[in-house]
């Protein structure tokens, strides 16, 4: 983590030390804290403030829990009992905690990878960190850590050894990520793909898609731009502006296609992994703890990067079957019964959703097969019709059952019936009552999919059809 006198914190913030004298401005500090439950003693405070709260009201409460300093923002008064505090003042706390991370990750001279993308980005993250620490001292961003607060604060995790950091960008609307790109100054940028996710907010692909590419605007000049080529809409909005570069940057492109820089040449499916192989080594295949052509695709990206700083074929193999992935994204789950479930139940979007009805389809040996498919939110307009798709999308030679939870699930119950049995599609908007459908319908031999946005909390089902005993 950060390790500064509150001199040097205050010059990297652009804020003005005060309350203290020259001996206090030489005070070690280490590591940052924008929630108190978080606090360390001897770390440095950021009061950020949001419309229903603001943490300048628990500054006093952080130096009781021993901080070294705290952030001020000059147009607050400071109350008499922190006036003799070591505080820096500055415009605004969460400005000067994107300030310190921009000159923190210049000054460590740290090689910057972002990653974004509509589906795929948190996997496609942990495959690079994991073929990447094969051969350097590498840093990621940990859970969703990937908004204007979430990626200094990764940023200023970062220990004095880290060579290369993976830091992932989320948005929800334009502008996000070119500020997340603007502060890491990435030398590699990747897109997964672009998808239906953030429709509500931006009204179309195409609105997507142009703000997924302001990823480039803080890309190095000399950096390069890795990105799913089978997507004709980033070509075609990357034609639109220079992003303010001299230069359009070096593009690397992966997919099915084999117009694309890398792409697979064969892969074989299987429960709980996926052995694939590719133009670039198709001696000798990878293979990866996850299943889904999808997966394939992000493991190309992670590949196409690995090459970049030059880790070697058998590394790259190596790190890809080691790989550690974050919870609940195609995660295949022995329940205690012997039930398989195959836990997707972090986030959704009609893309995914279709990507991992098309990893379930081809699982056989099992008793039955059932998918459980809750709302995928934020999609706008045509979410219903976006919904109804999904179901139409579902037949007989994909799944045996279809359970929907949520209201706007209704809609993928309507569309599978166009085409399954009768008596094989069943909606809910009550969650116990589908758990305890699920638990009359389902045998130790069977095998489940559960996918749903996060809102829905879906990991409910999982964890109890992991722990029942059918």
């Amino acid at each position: 983590m950060i390790n500064k006198t509150l001199r040097e914190l205050a010059d990297m913030c652009g804020g003005t030390l005060t309350g203290t004298d020259s001996d206090t401005e030489l005070v070690k500090v280490a590591g940052v804290a924008t929630d108190t439950r978080k606090l360390t003693e001897g770390s440095l405070f950021f009061p950020l403030s949001g419309e229903k709260f603001d943490g300048h009201r628990f500054v006093e409460e952080a130096f009781a829990s021993g901080i070294a300093a705290s952030l001020w923002r000059k147009d607050i008064a400071v109350p008499s009992g922190l006036q003799e505090r070591p505080l820096i003042i500055v415009d605004d706390p969460l400005a000067a905690l994107q300030r310190l991370a921009a000159a923190y990750v210049r000054e460590r001279a740290v090689r910057v990878i972002g990653v974004t993308g509509s589906n795929g980005k948190t996997t496609t993250k942990d495959m690079i960190y994991s073929v990447l620490s094969t051969t350097y001292n590498v840093h990621k961003t940990q859970g969703n850590y990937n908004n204007h607060i979430g990626l200094p604060l990764t940023i200023l995790e970062m220990d004095e050894r880290t060579e290369i950091a993976v830091l992932e960008m989320g948005m929800s609307g334009r502008g996000e990520i070119e500020l997340l790109s603007r502060i890491a100054r990435p030398e590699v940028a990747v897109i997964t793909n672009i998808g239906e996710a953030h429709l509500l907010q931006l009204g179309s692909r195409e609105e997507i898609a142009r703000a997924k590419l302001e990823i480039v605007s803080g890309l190095r000049e000399d950096g390069v731009l890795i990105y799913n080529g089978d997507e004709p809409l980033l070509d075609r909005c990357l034609a639109e502006t220079d992003f303010g570069r001299s230069a359009p940057p070096a593009r690397v492109r992966f997919g099915l296609s084999e117009t694309n820089d890398h792409y697979p040449t064969g892969m074989m499916f299987h429960t709980s992994r996926t052995i694939f192989t590719t133009n670039g080594a198709s001696e000798q295949s990878y293979t990866i703890p996850l299943m889904g052509q999808h997966n394939v695709m992000n493991a190309l990206a992670a590949i196409a990067v690995a090459r970049h700083f030059g880790v070697t074929d058998e590394s790259i193999r190596s790190g890809l079957g080691q790989l550690d992935m974050t919870g609940m994204r195609t995660e295949v789950i022995q329940a205690a019964s012997g039930l398989t479930i195959v836990n997707d139940a972090y986030n959704s979007s009609p893309t995914a959703v279709r990507a991992a009805i098309d990893m379930f389809a081809p699982m056989k040996g099992y008793r039955s097969k059932t998918v459980v498919l809750g709302d995928m939110l934020e999609l706008g307009q045509e979410e219903e019709e976006l919904h109804r798709s999904i179901g139409r999308y579902l037949d007989a030679g994909k799944t045996d059952y279809v359970y929907t939870y949520g209201p706007l699930s209704l809609r993928i119950a309507e569309g599978a019936l166009e085409n399954m049995p009768e008596g094989r599609v069943f909606s809910f908007t009550d969650k116990e009552e589908l758990i305890g459908a699920l638990l009359k319908q389902l045998s130790p031999r069977d095998i489940v999919l559960v996918k749903a946005s996060r809102g829905m909390r879906l990991e409910e089902v999982v964890h109890t059809l992991r722990d029942y005993p059918l």
